[in-house]
Parts: structure tokens; C-alpha cells; sequence
């Protein structure tokens, strides 16, 4: 099929308006989001006489279009999943809302498996500033686009389209405004060329803003994995690279290293990532505090090392319930499904603690994880179990008493984290009962 057939069967959405509502000021006030309806409906208009889309075909999509009685939740998986272009509207109450984080977030993970299947990076986030946004409040996922919103306007800039739609003094503004956005909008769409993906579970979905009033939060992730020097005998090279971060157990399906999708994913939740090998990461001394959580993704094959399996082993001899392993497993790999029982096997007898404890997705995760959507699926779960752990865990110092006096304030955590704790204080669960010591403190 002709770029241009394709083009005419494709009657997806151009896309998805994300916003958040306002609340009415005072009983029987004028719906607040009319405006907000207004911007929809100007856009849709600019993208059907810049578009081939048929009569009847949906230029975009803002929630006032789910029917009554329509499961709210799928219906949002389903245009997130499909939709072109993602249009987040900016303001302090947009990121602020749980709910605009979950559909960011849904549209995000597009954009990491196009990147991880092609090897090419996909923006497909046309930002909108509905009310002006100082870069220092923005979150992690939105600072890191690249956008120059000067090119609507200066009066956008300075006022928002919220300003511009609102004082008639600026309605030559306004059209200029949204008629650059649309036309961005269009570009974007027909250059990337998102593929459709796979509707998120919208209830579970976490927010990529993070937990509210918290900035962004340190999360390693450590690979554990052989390199193309270092081979079993008889394993294909396929899947290696000069280092264990260039892992790709999901290839063909997949073009890039998993280290650098799990980063994406990670960073996608707020969380700034960073990655290393297991081989060059020294082991933690018995009994002390995590500076870190962390992520510890293992190649079954990577314990054929004797080395590399003892130094997992020694890892596996103390509890570190802020690690979450993730062991990915291609079933479609013919030297992986000849050979699983046995490596199953040896990963279960190196590491019996970490393949047996923690919550449940951390489990499924460390008993396989057979594709890159599982994967995706499995790895936001087991991100927030290893940060609340580090919580738990991570050393508390008390406060320096004013004057020298007692201590009349609560420990407070010192280290990559300690933004994090203000909010979400969790003691030292040894410090409040030592004997926790003899209990499994791998699960919360």
C-alpha cells in the first residue's frame, strides 16, 4: 500500500487534548472547562482543512467526547493507544492532577517501544501553555521536552491561551496561536508516524509526574549480564555487546539495549535513572544502609560466569529488600527455551532469597518476564516497591537539637532521596522493633 492509501485508511484520532478541569467558583457558575471545549473545537477545525480526513472522522479527542454510560477508563486506554499526537494543556492545576500524570504517562510508554522496536527516538508531546509555566515548575517529563513556545507568540507566552481566549483584545493573537499549534500538531503526526500500541490498564496506571510536591527521585539500574567477549559456549552473540548494559534480550523484536528502555521507563515515571553493570559495582557491605533503590535486571545465562555467580550469590546472602530483580526471558530465543529448565534452575539455588520474596509483582518479575510489554507492564510496579524499601531502610539522622537541647523534631533522611522523605517520612524499621531483624523484611 501507497504512503498516500496508508494516509487515507488511517482514521485515527490527530489528537488527544489532555487537561485539566477546573472546578466551578460558586454554586451555579458558569461551566469553568467551556473554554478549554472552545480550544478543542478551533483546533479540530484547523486539523480537518489541513488534513485528508474523511467527514465524520475525529480530528481529536478531549474526555467531554466519552458517551454517557462508556467506561470512562477504557475509553481513554483506547484513544491513548491510538492517537497521533498527545496535546497537554500546562498550568499549576495540570500537574497537579493525578489524572493528567496517568494519561502522559499511557502516551509516553508509545513513544519508549517505538523507540526501543525502531531504534529511533518518537516526540510525539505537542505541549500547549494554557496558563504561563516558570521552567523550574515544571516536572521532570515536561522540563525535558524540547519546545520553543515563542514560535506562537509573544503574547502567548506572556498570557497563555487561557489569557488570549479570554480578552477579545487579543482574539488576533488567539487564532494565530492555535493556528500554529495545529499546524504543529499535523507535522508531528505525519512525521513521526506513532505507531498504535497497546491500551494501558488506566486505573493502574501510575502518573509520570511522580508523587505530588516531590521532585524527581534517584533510581539505578544495575545489568547483570554477559558481553560479547565473555560467552557461554555455544550462546548466540545476537543479544550481547561489549558491555552488559548492551544486553538486548528481546531481540529482533527489539533494536535496542534493555538498560536504556528500562531507563526510559524509569524516567518516564519521574525518576532520574541511571545505569551500570553488575560486574563493576562493588557489593554492599552485610547490614549497611541503601544510598539508593535500585532495579537489578539479570541474563539467566550471565550465571554460566563462576564468578559473576558467586558475586550474585553473595549479593542474594543479605537482604536487600530496596533491589527489585527483574529477569527478562525471550521464549522466542532457541538457545533460551533449549536450555531454560537448567537456568532456571541454577538462578533459583544462587539467588533463593531474592526469587522468593517480595511483593508480587516483584516475584512475577523475578520468576520471567517473557516481552518488551510485559515488561513495560511489570516495571513501574517493581520501581515503586524499590523506592518505598529504600525508605524503609535508608539511614535517619536526628536533626542537630537547637541550643543543644533535646531533640524535639523527627529523624530526617540524608542522601539522594531526602526531598522525598519531607513528604513521605518513613522510619528505620529496625530502629522501631529490632527484633523485625528475624522477620522477612522483604515484603511491606
Amino acid at each position: 500500500m501507497s504512503d498516500s492509501a496508508q494516509r487515507a485508511a488511517d482514521h485515527r484520532p490527530y489528537f488527544f487534548l489532555s487537561y485539566a478541569h477546573t472546578p466551578r467558583y460558586g454554586a451555579g457558575g458558569p461551566d469553568p472547562d467551556m473554554w478549554v471545549e472552545r480550544l478543542f473545537r478551533d483546533l479540530c477545525g484547523h486539523v480537518m482543512a489541513m488534513t485528508d480526513l474523511p467527514a465524520g472522522a475525529p480530528a481529536g479527542f478531549m474526555d467531554r467526547e466519552i458517551r454517557s454510560g462508556e467506561g470512562w477508563s477504557e475509553r481513554l486506554g483506547e484513544v491513548l493507544a491510538s492517537c497521533r499526537v498527545f496535546v497537554p494543556l500546562f498550568s499549576p492545576r495540570y500537574f497537579a492532577s493525578e489524572m493528567c500524570g496517568k494519561e502522559w504517562y499511557a502516551f509516553a510508554q508509545r513513544a519508549i517501544y517505538h523507540h526501543a522496536k525502531s531504534n529511533r527516538p518518537a516526540e510525539a508531546i505537542v505541549p500547549a501553555l494554557w496558563v504561563p509555566m516558570p521552567p523550574e515548575q515544571l516536572p521532570g517529563p515536561a522540563e525535558r521536552l524540547q519546545f520553543n513556545h515563542r514560535a506562537f507568540g509573544d503574547r502567548y507566552v506572556t498570557d497563555g491561551l487561557y489569557g488570549l481566549i479570554k480578552l477579545r483584545i487579543f482574539a488576533e493573537e488567539y487564532e494565530a496561536a492555535v493556528y500554529e499549534l495545529a499546524k504543529r500538531i499535523v507535522s508531528v503526526a505525519d512525521t513521526i508516524r506513532l505507531a498504535p500500541g497497546s491500551p494501558v490498564e488506566f486505573r493502574q496506571a501510575p502518573s509520570a509526574f511522580g508523587r505530588p510536591s516531590v521532585g524527581p527521585r534517584p533510581m539505578h539500574v544495575t545489568v547483570a549480564a554477559p558481553t560479547s567477549h565473555d560467552l557461554p559456549p555455544g550462546r548466540s552473540a545476537d543479544y550481547y555487546g561489549k558491555q552488559s548494559q548492551d544486553w538486548n534480550p528481546y531481540h529482533p523484536d527489539s533494536a535496542r539495549p534493555l538498560a536504556y528502555v528500562a531507563q526510559d521507563l524509569v524516567r518516564s515515571l519521574n525518576y532520574q535513572p541511571t545505569v551500570s553493570s553488575f560486574d563493576h559495582e562493588p557489593l554492599p557491605a552485610a547490614g549497611q544502609p541503601p544510598t539508593r533503590p535500585e532495579i537489578l535486571l539479570i541474563d539467566r545465562w550471565a550465571l554460566e560466569n563462576e564468578e559473576r555467580c558467586r558475586k550474585l550469590a553473595a549479593f542474594d546472602a543479605h537482604p536487600h529488600p530496596w533491589v527489585s530483580v527483574v529477569v527478562p526471558w525471550n521464549r522466542d530465543d532457541p538457545d533460551s527455551r533449549d536450555a531454560e529448565a537448567e537456568l532456571i534452575e541454577k538462578l533459583e539455588r544462587t539467588m533463593p532469597h531474592q526469587m522468593s520474596h517480595g511483593r508480587a509483582a516483584c516475584q512475577a518479575a523475578a520468576k520471567g518476564v517473557y516481552s518488551m510489554e510485559a515488561f513495560g507492564h511489570l516495571l513501574p510496579q517493581v520501581a515503586e516497591a524499590a523506592a518505598q524499601e529504600y525508605l524503609r531502610h535508608a539511614e535517619a539522622f536526628p536533626p542537630a537539637p537547637p541550643g543543644g537541647g533535646s531533640h524535639s523534631e523527627r529523624p530526617r533522611l540524608r542522601g539522594p532521596m531526602a526531598d522525598y522523605s519531607t513528604t513521605h517520612y518513613v522510619p528505620n524499621m529496625r530502629d522501631i522493633a529490632p527484633e523485625a531483624e528475624d522477620t522477612d523484611d522483604s515484603q511491606s
